[in-house]
């Protein structure tokens, strides 16, 4: 995956652990969630009496220093990772969104979409709310802030009865600890014990492991659940619909040390490079793999294949964990700054190059461009995802159905555009051969264009940005495995 690449996902964290420093698990937590959005960062922590934020642009490491820690004290905290989904990266945009309600005051973060959000952001701007970001974030929470319910877990149910889309919410009051989840579980959610007494909630089980939490439970589809003094409670606010996990959590968004539906994601990964060498063979050299997230579908395919895997490839990790801008001639060198290839290694091979996807088509001519330079004899691309065809609504910032190269193009012109000897997605049905689970307990929208739900034709992430945007309006839909919305 690389910088023509979809921007994912985010990730979010929860701790409920009085006696413990909560604003140091919560790092932690968030820190172990970076890859899931490098864009902002945030904590909120929660004292019994009030709310104390923290938020700022940058990777977790570059929001958070030691002396911010200090002012986050309490038993309760909430944290966040951010790519902007809807609303533009910008520092008010960062999360967790603070507000005060009817209920009082709480914090909150979100990973995922609001397909809803334009309508009832004008229905809350109608009633007098005044926003002070151009984030679905904000009005979830202000919803929440005001909604009806004698508990926390009445208004967290209520409020889920308004919303339509994919999100994974946690939120934090003074004294406790939210977390939603959408009916059709597309982003995942986890919960997790702290020391036999504390909680911990958290997109990803790596996140647990990381801080010593055993794993509990995820968080199932339309449940809401509470931590506070009392303990944990949870309530089933919406009817499980059908299953639509992000097939795309499996092939490139979660860690590969992390747990889904019980399945270790690193040899799923390995299982769709054995799929894609079964169903692409090519006569070759070496396997190698573009790091970091391709490596184990490489290892998987050199396995099936018995042809050697090896690095090729090396990775500078630290591009894009700085402010610092390269200049023109930096920037001019593009993907050589990510990159480098081990010349000694590839010189005069025949490489079978293995990738996650391959989305607008802008980086993959470089990489091919890049071995051959560095004296490849051959290079054969292989993709162990299918090819993406269609937009995703459910809170990945990817492009438009224009943008994507495989909407626009054949496998063999795809193939000519970037450079390469030969050129093989893995199919669909091998890919559920490799995920060892039924079709229809995912979401493939990506590959097939068949959406768990109603969906917008066109979306616009900075809407709530554009002068001057009048009322909400109707929009077309397109047509949707379930033909009814999670809209009360």
């Amino acid at each position: 995956m690389h910088s023509d690449a979809w921007k994912d996902k985010c990730g979010v964290f929860g701790v409920y652990a009085p006696g413990e420093d909560v604003a140091r698990i919560t790092f932690y937590g968030i820190y172990a969630l970076q890859h899931r959005g490098q864009e902002s960062a945030g904590i909120a922590s929660g004292d019994g009496q009030t709310l104390h934020v923290r938020t700022g642009m940058g990777l977790v490491s570059q929001v958070f220093e030691e002396h911010d820690l200090g002012h986050l004290p309490g038993h309760v905290a909430i944290g966040h990772t951010r790519y902007s989904t809807t609303g533009s990266s910008r520092s008010e945009n960062a999360q967790p969104v603070h507000v005060e309600g009817t209920n009082g005051e709480l914090a909150l973060g979100h990973n995922g979409n609001l397909l809803n959000a334009d309508v009832l952001r004008a229905d809350l701007e109608d009633s007098g709310t005044d926003f002070e970001t151009s984030t679905d974030t904000e009005i979830a929470a202000r919803l929440l802030a005001s909604a009806p319910g004698s508990s926390w877990l009445e208004r967290a149910s209520n409020t889920m009865k308004v919303l339509s889309g994919a999100y994974c919410f946690v939120a934090v009051t003074p004294d406790s600890l939210i977390a939603m989840r959408d009916p059709y579980g597309v982003r995942p959610l986890s919960i997790g014990r702290l020391n036999g007494k504390g909680w911990v909630v958290a997109s990803e089980t790596c996140a647990l492991d990381h801080l010593g939490a055993k794993f509990v439970r995820e968080v199932e589809p339309g449940e809401a659940v509470v931590i506070d003094g009392d303990g944990l409670h949870a309530e089933q606010a919406l009817e499980k619909r059908r299953d639509a996990l992000c097939v795309f959590e499996y092939i490139y968004f979660a860690r590969p040390d992390s747990v889904i539906r019980g399945k270790l994601l690193q040899p799923t990964r390995a299982n769709m490079g054995r799929e894609l060498a079964r169903e692409a063979p090519v006569d070759a050299d070496i396997v190698i793999g573009v790091p970091d997230s391709a490596t184990a579908a490489a290892i998987g395919y050199a396995n099936e294949s018995g042809i050697p895997y090896t690095e090729g490839l090396v990775k500078n990790r630290y591009v894009g964990r700085t402010f610092i801008k390269p200049d023109q001639r930096l920037r001019e060198q593009g993907v050589r700054l990510k990159f480098n290839p081990l010349r000694q290694v590839i010189e005069g091979k025949r490489l079978i190059v293995v990738d996650d996807s391959i989305v607008r088509g802008t980086t993959t001519p470089k990489v091919v461009e890049m071995l051959r330079n560095a004296g490849a004899a051959s290079v054969h691309m292989r993709v162990c995802a299918p090819p993406i065809v269609h937009p995703c609504h459910f809170g990945i910032d990817m492009a438009t159905q224009w943008e994507l190269i495989a909407s626009r193009q054949e496998i063999e012109d795809i193939r000519q555009h970037i450079g390469a000897d030969s050129l093989a997605y893995l199919s669909l049905d091998g890919l559920m051969r490799a995920v060892e689970q039924p079709r229809e307990s995912f979401c493939t929208a990506c590959f097939t264009g068949e959406y768990p739900m109603p969906v917008q034709l066109q979306m616009d992430k900075l809407v709530f940005e554009r002068p001057g945007r009048g009322k909400a309006r109707k929009v077309p839909v397109t047509a949707a495995a379930d033909s009814e919305t999670d809209s009360g």
